[in-house]
């Protein structure tokens, strides 16, 4: 299944907000679990806590990285993936 994540940055290293960053990325996964550990293990981060799972395909969980700490939506998606 294809999922998008959208990452918000929450605070960086010294625990300053970090206002107006989002990105977003898109993956393909099994489960939204598989997806942010694909995403973070990418990104050298480490999942704060555990990821939350909603219906639909829909979950949440909160990353700490080595430029901060973010928050990531993970939801279904429409958009092909990009292979370059």
């Amino acid at each position: 299944m294809q999922f998008t994540i959208e990452e918000r940055h929450l605070a960086d290293l010294r625990g300053g907000a970090v206002p107006d960053s989002v990105t977003f990325h898109t993956c393909k996964a099994a489960s939204v679990e598989d997806a942010v550990n694909e995403h973070v293990g990418s990104d050298g981060g480490e999942i704060i806590g555990k990821v939350q799972t909603f219906p639909g395909f829909q979950g949440m969980a909160t990353v700490r990285k080595p430029t901060g700490v973010y928050t990531l939506t993970i939801g279904p998606s429409s958009q092909q993936l990009r292979t370059s």
